[in-house]
Parts: C-alpha cells; sequence; structure tokens
C-alpha cells in the first residue's frame, strides 16, 4: 500500500529539474556557440534560450560568440568539438545554407552530416522596405516604377551573401524586375543610406528596422513571413508569385555523432524553451518570433533553402554569360 509520505516522495521528484537522465546527463557546464556578433537581437534570443535551458537541465550554460566568415568559423569550431553532448550551436541559415553556395572553400561542411540538427526555435522575417515618400506604395508598383528610375531601383542588403542580397536576386527571378542589389557592412549603413535617400530599398531583418516602421519613416511593401505587428505586409506568395523572399531562422545543433541518450534529453527541453511564453514575449518587439520545429523539420528547411539558393545562383551565373 502506498502511504501519504511516498506520494510526497514521489511529488518532490516531478520538481527535479526537467528531464533528469539516467546517466546523469548533463554533469558540467554546457558551451553553447554562436557565429554572432555579441549584442544584437539574436545574441540576446541566444542568452535569453542559454539560460532557460540551463535551468530546465539544471546545469550552467555559457554562451560564446565566435562571428566571422558568414557564420562558418562558429560552425565549424562546434563540428570539430568533442562528440559528448557539452557544446552546443544556435545558427542561422546564412552559415548552414546561403555560404555553402556562394563560399564553398569557407563553408566546406555538409550541416547534415557535420552536426545533428536538433530543432528549429525561432524565425526573424525579412522585410522589403522603402522610405515613407517613395513615389510608389507596393511591390507591384515599385515593379513598375524600376524603368523610370535614373539609376535603377537599388536595393540595399547587410553585406555579400546576406538573406538581403539573395533575396533580391529571388525577386528578380521571380518578378521580372530589375532590382539593383547594393552591398553593404552591417545593417546600419544600408538603412541610413535609404533615409537619406541614396537608395530605393533595403532588404533586411524586420527587428533591424521595426523601429522605423512603427514611426512611419519607412514602409514594408513585402515580407518573408507573417508577422502579428504588421499583418497588413503581404508576402510574395500573397501577391500572386511562386516564392516567397528569404526570412532568417535558427536552430540549435550538436556535433554529429553525440551519444542518443543525449540527444532525447536535451531535445525535449528546447522544445520547452522555444514554447515559452515569457521569452516570446521579450523576443517579439525586436522582430524575433518563437517557433518550435523538430530535427526533421530543420533538416527539411536546410536541405530545401540549399536546393533553392543552389538553383537561383546557378541561374544567375549562367545569365551572366
Amino acid at each position: 500500500m502506498i502511504k501519504r509520505r511516498d506520494i510526497l516522495g514521489l511529488a518532490s521528484l516531478s520538481a527535479v529539474p526537467f528531464l533528469a537522465h539516467a546517466n546523469d546527463y548533463p554533469r558540467k557546464p554546457i558551451n553553447l556557440v554562436t557565429p554572432l556578433a555579441a549584442g544584437d537581437a539574436a545574441d540576446r534570443a541566444a542568452r535569453l534560450m542559454g539560460q532557460e535551458l540551463g535551468r530546465l537541465l539544471d546545469t550552467t550554460i555559457t554562451v560564446t560568440n565566435q562571428p566571422g566568415a558568414g557564420g562558418s568559423l562558429g560552425t565549424q569550431a562546434v563540428i570539430r568539438a568533442p562528440k559528448d553532448g557539452y557544446t552546443l550551436l544556435y545558427a542561422q541559415n546564412s552559415p548552414l545554407t546561403i555560404r555553402r553556395v556562394i563560399e564553398p572553400e569557407a563553408a566546406n561542411y555538409d550541416p547534415l552530416q557535420d552536426l545533428t540538427p536538433l530543432g528549429l526555435t525561432t524565425r526573424s522575417p525579412s522585410v522589403l522596405v522603402v522610405r515613407k515618400d517613395a513615389p510608389f506604395k507596393t511591390l507591384k508598383e515599385m515593379i513598375a516604377y524600376g524603368p523610370r528610375a535614373a539609376n535603377g531601383l537599388r536595393v540595399g542588403n547587410a553585406g555579400p551573401g546576406s538573406v538581403g542580397e539573395i533575396s533580391t536576386e529571388l525577386i528578380n527571378s521571380t518578378t521580372g524586375a530589375k532590382l539593383v542589389s547594393v552591398n553593404y557592412k552591417g545593417a546600419a549603413p544600408a538603412i541610413t543610406d535609404l533615409l537619406g535617400g541614396h537608395i530605393e530599398g533595403v532588404i533586411i531583418a524586420l527587428g533591424a528596422v521595426s523601429t522605423h516602421l512603427r514611426s512611419g519613416n519607412l514602409r514594408a511593401v513585402a515580407i518573408s513571413s507573417r508577422f502579428p505587428e504588421f499583418p497588413d505586409v503581404p508576402t510574395l506568395r500573397q501577391l500572386g508569385y511562386k516564392a516567397d523572399i528569404l526570412g532568417v531562422w535558427f536552430g540549435f545543433f550538436m556535433p554529429a555523432g553525440v551519444p542518443k541518450d543525449v540527444v532525447d534529453t536535451i531535445v525535449p527541453a528546447l522544445e520547452k524553451v522555444a514554447r515559452n511564453a515569457d521569452i516570446s514575449a521579450q523576443l517579439l518587439p525586436a522582430g524575433i518570433v518563437q517557433e518550435w520545429g523538430s530535427s526533421r523539420a530543420l533538416s527539411e528547411e536546410i536541405a530545401s533553402e540549399f536546393k533553392s539558393v543552389t538553383a537561383l545562383l546557378g541561374a544567375k551565373a549562367k545569365n551572366a554569360k
């Protein structure tokens, strides 16, 4: 017969930190590597989620920023790390898909073979923004206006190989537009030039321009995926085109070959983190949406985007000859 004190003992076990495991993993701090510069919104997301993940696993998670080569340096550091479950990667799509196409020598790895995808946790939509006084109000009007622009419609982005640069080519390929891609060293100078009237548009992560959209200084004419604060901004598919511009998504990974019981321990905890309402409320104003996608969903996203970027840039190179 189960006594009351036994029931209380069982109840107390339920309060033990989430998913205590038979092998006692984790037994020491976990290093979370992110190929992002410290201080930006995505870095904040990594730190918020790392802190909550550490609480659930009853361990300390330290964040190591390792930017460089479009995210390839941090990604490769995790690929080379010990396969013991104590090194995590929180990375965006650029080093996992785009860089492998445009810089195969630097990004000479396959994330589906060299990493263990754990789950997709966050997205940051990309937006095509124009000035409030632009002579066009919609994407279709912008495309129609293009032939009348003396210097063409110049669209800035955060740098070579960025989601913005690829998305400009995607718009041209999908709609027949002839937007001129202008590369900058980061989001800030691109936005400054747009506000100053030196270019006609920018494709950038929503968080980088959300303040300007709220103030009315800039207007969004297209977005990669719907965002609750700006529900009237359409995607390309909603406008009748066959493909959307690329957004920024982030997922968690470990080196390939980590023990299955480690993966089985950490994945359910990551899902809880991705569904955490408090974290979501803190990230939403920065244009970052919490979203959970399984290991399989993350792998499919990588494979699909890599294929589409390869086809897009291959077609561009062919047409340039």
